[in-house]
């Protein structure tokens, strides 16, 4: 039986989490979950308050990121923006080192990346790079705790900086460089930052390009050649993304979640939603909860 919810539980970590750093490292096996209420626990979908790393020394773990399932083995790292809802599906005896940060202790340039990033996949590591970053970690768990120190959060903010900045070396690897972008990928990346902050209000591809500065049909040729798809079917694709959070992670009618979204014709949402998946939001989330 599903618990009554009218938002999606959020990850607010430990009490350590008002200075907006929290790490730990945990060793975990499925037999942990001695009772149906401790893996129901467990498995909880869930946001995390800050940007969270979850670092995969030892073992096997499936985990769901907005309905993408991912099956990872160690050595391996996830990166999960705030905005993404996931929840452990199964686990392999794992050991994990865990760091989630607040965009306040972020370094400028780190947060940015970081940004530019999401959403991306899991990354496995080399055994050497596996090590690297444990080293670091260690440091940062060593600095965590020893909060008697007078340069205690200076010293965990700027150690927990550099593990980010060592991460991100990797996952640069295997994305583009920016510096090699061309012109159309320079505006379908603005537009998409544009789109993650504004897909409630603005729905129409002129409303973008008008806080461009360009025209529609440039705005359409430049997101279109970089990315494959229209600007229309990318700003409906983020709504129903939400749309498919909303539905599956909480208890809201598909009206509230209509409205929410910025819709107040609600029957042009409902159509708008079967258009895209396929099937109504009624049918979406029944059987996503069967």
């Amino acid at each position: 039986m599903r618990k009554n919810k009218n938002k999606i539980p959020v990850n607010t970590m430990d009490n350590t989490f008002r200075l907006g750093i929290s790490i730990d490292k945990n060793s975990i096996k499925k037999s942990d979950f001695k009772t149906s209420n401790q893996e129901e626990e467990a498995t909880q979908a869930h946001r995390d308050e800050g940007y969270t790393f979850h670092i995969l020394e030892q073992g096997e773990v499936t985990i769901e990121i907005d309905f993408q399932t991912y099956c990872i083995s160690s050595p391996a790292v996830v990166y999960l923006h705030p905005d993404q809802v996931h929840k452990m599906l199964d686990i392999d005896d794992i050991i994990v080192c865990t760091m989630s940060i607040s965009n306040a202790n972020l370094n400028e340039g780190y947060l940015k990346i970081l940004e530019d990033l999401s959403p991306t996949a899991p990354l496995s590591l080399s055994r050497e790079d596996s090590l690297t970053i444990s080293s670091i970690f260690l440091l940062c768990l060593k600095f965590y705790r020893q909060k008697e120190s007078k340069m205690y959060f200076p010293l965990l903010k700027d150690s927990c900086n550099t593990l980010i900045g060592f991460l991100l070396s990797q996952f640069l690897i295997i994305k583009k460089l920016e510096d090699n972008f061309s012109r159309f990928d320079k505006v379908a990346k603005t537009f998409r930052k544009l789109l993650e902050k504004n897909y409630c209000t603005l729905k129409r591809p002129g409303e973008y390009a008008a806080l461009l500065h360009i025209s529609t049909s440039y705005l359409n040729e430049c997101v279109k050649e970089s990315t494959g798809y229209s600007v229309s079917y990318l700003i409906q694709d983020r709504i129903i993304l939400e749309a498919k959070r909303l539905l599956y992670h909480t208890d809201k009618s598909v009206k509230e979640i209509a409205f929410e979204l910025g819709y107040s014709d609600y029957p042009y949402f409902t159509r708008l939603f079967s258009k895209v998946t396929g099937i109504s939001a009624i049918t979406f989330r029944r059987k996503n909860h069967d």
